[in-house]
């Protein structure tokens, strides 16, 4: 029980960008497991498809009004997507390598630490906020 207090205490102080780091992981984990472990058809397909599905949630997201990231990013987003529909089919019948999977899922990655590193930064950065408790002592 406390492991399970304690992964949900991680995950609600977790940015988004440490979320989606953290996705991206797990997923990318899982394309490296079916490299190197050669797997084939329904195993192949499972790592293929939860990447699938993974950046099909984040172009969708790209997609929807009120997406707070820039335009030509989540353009960017969308596309890659596509992409990485296309080529998984590409893979499952054994006419592309998986790695390219692999190396994009570790190219956003990177992008994420950046960003939850900038974020650290700003934040550790940024004036305490008023302790509004507190006595005056000027008064």
């Amino acid at each position: 029980m406390s492991y399970q207090a304690y992964q949900k205490a991680q995950q609600s102080s977790e940015s988004p960008s440490q979320v989606e780091y953290r996705l991206f992981a797990q997923v990318t984990n899982s394309l490296i497991e079916a490299r190197d472990k050669n797997f084939k058809g329904a195993d192949l397909a499972k790592a293929l498809d939860w990447n699938r599905r993974m950046w099909s949630v984040l172009s969708s997201d790209c997609g929807a009004e009120g997406n707070a990231l820039p335009p030509n990013l989540r353009a960017g987003i969308i596309s890659l997507s596509i992409w990485v529909s296309k080529h998984s089919s590409a893979v499952m019948r054994g006419q592309e390598p998986i790695d390219d999977l692999i190396n994009i899922n570790r190219t956003i990655m990177e992008g994420l630490a950046d960003q939850a590193r900038l974020q650290a930064k700003a934040a550790a950065s940024a004036p305490a906020p008023a302790n509004p408790g507190s006595i005056n002592s000027s008064l």
